[in-house]
């Protein structure tokens, strides 16, 4: 603790290169990745042996890059980004080989190859990583020879194939990444909040300040948020071991709307405190609600790994807002302040609904002004 606020927790954080080479955050990536880097294992030994053994095929290079290539690391695993980058490479792939088969292979024709792929893969696909990969698996065709053509262009397939089943057979637990970029969503909304209330209590213009840029940093995990969403709910589309979890992707992506609508609305207050705090003067009684609006929002949480916690959460957040009357609760103070107050109304209606509460029952649950 520091100060007299009690509110207020002084927490060292590490910066630097010490951050970069902690330890704990190495095993955070290789936890988070885990599923990942399983399905790369799987999809790229299955495709180089079927190759090599089922076709015959002496080194099929191909078979392992492009299924390594098209599943990687990122967080996007849905079947027709996977699809899209398997095309890629295919085209880039095919573009090559008919090159060797009418010019050879020298540095000119890897020039030409290159310039082929870049061109033609940017006229079909507006991701600049569709281009790249064909211009890589092309340019792998070039510099490594082979007896027979179009024989990388076979493994190419096969890579591809297995990464799509990979995709659907060996799914990369989407469920548990949704909730943890839920978390991590919520942990940085209650951060922007305790900072606004702190800066309430104390009349701090630069907390308040403070807390207006942490408010507008929440888009970013937003985004996230919604990407794995978007790919859990793709690949629940297709993988049997999945598909009993759509619903809950469709729960994730409610709770997912309405908290970015509180967002929104979290900025508006931000940016009333800012100016509010110019004058220096502490507001408790607006420092306390945003304060339980918090607490009761904190509960989301629990929320999204749990649905029984939906009716806790909403009650929580109900037992602020019927008390949500900017005339009553800031009788005597300016408009402005009045205006504060009123601002927390939808916030705490987008709470309710992120819980779970039907939209016409949350505002009714707001006194009437």
């Amino acid at each position: 603790m520091s100060g007299s606020d009690p509110h207020t927790t002084t927490v060292a954080v590490r910066t630097g290169w010490r951050a970069r080479l902690s330890p704990r955050r190495g095993l955070e990536r290789v936890r988070d990745s885990a599923g990942a880097i399983t399905q790369i294992v799987i999809a790229a030994t299955a495709a180089f042996a079927f190759a090599h053994y089922a076709l015959g095929h002496a080194t099929p290079l191909l078979a392992a890059t492009v299924t390594v290539s098209s599943l990687g690391l990122v967080r996007d695993a849905r079947p027709r980004r996977v699809l899209e980058t398997v095309i890629g490479m295919i085209i880039g792939i095919l573009i090559a080989e008919l090159i060797v088969l009418v010019a050879g292979i020298g540095w000119w024709q890897l020039g030409i190859t290159l310039a082929v792929s870049l061109v033609v893969a940017r006229f079909l696909a507006d991701q600049p990583a569709f281009a790249i990969a064909a211009a890589i698996q092309a340019a792998i065709v070039m510099v490594i020879p082979a007896s027979v053509p179009f024989l990388r262009l076979v493994d190419g397939i096969v890579g591809g194939v297995a990464a799509l089943l990979v995709t659907a057979l060996v799914p990369r637990s989407p469920l548990r990444q949704v909730a943890h970029e839920g978390a991590a969503v919520i942990a940085a909304f209650d951060d922007a909040v305790l900072t606004l209330v702190q800066a309430l209590r104390r009349g701090d213009p630069r907390r308040a300040a403070r807390g207006l840029e942490k408010a507008r940093a929440l888009q970013a995990p937003l985004d996230a948020w919604r990407q794995s969403i978007e790919s859990g709910a793709a690949i629940a589309r297709i993988s049997p071991f999945v598909r009993r979890q759509r619903s809950e992707f469709e729960r994730q992506e409610r709770v997912r709307a309405h908290l970015d609508l509180a967002t929104r609305n979290l900025r508006v207050i931000a940016r009333r405190v800012v100016y509010l705090c110019d004058d220096g003067s502490p507001r408790p009684v607006a420092a306390d609600l945003l304060a339980e609006l918090a607490t009761a929002g904190r509960l989301l949480a629990d929320v999204l790994t749990d649905i029984s916690y939906e009716l806790v959460a909403r009650e929580a957040v109900r037992s602020v807002a019927t008390r949500l009357d900017p005339v009553v609760i800031a009788a005597g103070r300016s408009s402005v302040d009045q205006n504060l107050i009123g601002a927390f109304r939808p916030l705490a209606v987008d709470l309710m609904t992120a819980a779970g509460m039907p939209a016409d029952d949350a505002r009714a649950a707001l006194p009437r002004v």
